[in-house]
Formats: C-alpha cells, structure tokens, sequence
C-alpha cells in the first residue's frame, strides 16, 4: 500500500501516532478503561482505512470509519475534561481529527 496515493492514510498514520503517544501518558487509574478504549478506535479506524483502499464496494466500510471517529471524538472530549490531556492537545487533535472527518466525506461522497 503506498500513502502517497492515500493521503488519508497518511494523515490518520500521523493521527494515530499521537493518539499512541499520549494515551500511553494517561493516569493509571485510566488507562485500561479510556486509554484503552481510545487506542483500540484508533487502531480499527487504521484497520478500516486499509480495508477500503483494498475493498471495490467501500461505502459500508467508509461509514464504519465515520462511526469509529465519532466515537473516537467522544473518548478525545472526555480525556479533556478528565484533564489528561491539555486545552492544547485537545485543539490540536480536535482540528487533525475534524481534518480527517472531512477528507473521508469526500471520500464517501465520491463512492456513492
């Protein structure tokens, strides 16, 4: 698979890498419930990009991932107000994650 053909893989590669990141760094007392939770969507929503790049019927797939980044949104808000993550990190990853929604949109609306 080549990235460079997908920027929406590179865009979630770079996404996904700072969800790792900073996760790894929540409190202990949350890190098997919403580190946990959180990794996991991101890691689907990793698995479901190579499944539609590899898929001719995609659209199902494509929402699939729309639902995992809603999800994966609700997780982020909720480390913000947790505060294991800091006003900064979350604007910063609520726009790359806002960026990403946008490009698998057109993605879907291109596959209809």
């Amino acid at each position: 698979m080549n990235a460079e053909k997908f920027p929406v893989v590179e865009k979630w590669g770079k996404i996904l890498e700072w969800i790792l990141e900073r996760a790894g760094q929540y409190p202990k007392s949350a890190r098997f419930t919403i580190a946990s939770r959180t990794i996991n969507h991101a890691l689907d929503i990793q698995e479901k990009l190579i499944e539609a790049i590899y898929t001719k019927n995609r659209l199902h797939i494509l929402m699939q991932i729309n639902i995992y980044t809603e999800k994966l949104r609700f997780l982020i808000r909720l480390a913000f107000r947790n505060r294991y993550i800091s006003i900064q990190q979350f604007e910063f990853i609520s726009a790359e994650i806002n960026s990403f929604g946008k490009m698998i949109g057109g993605w879907i609306k291109s596959s209809r």
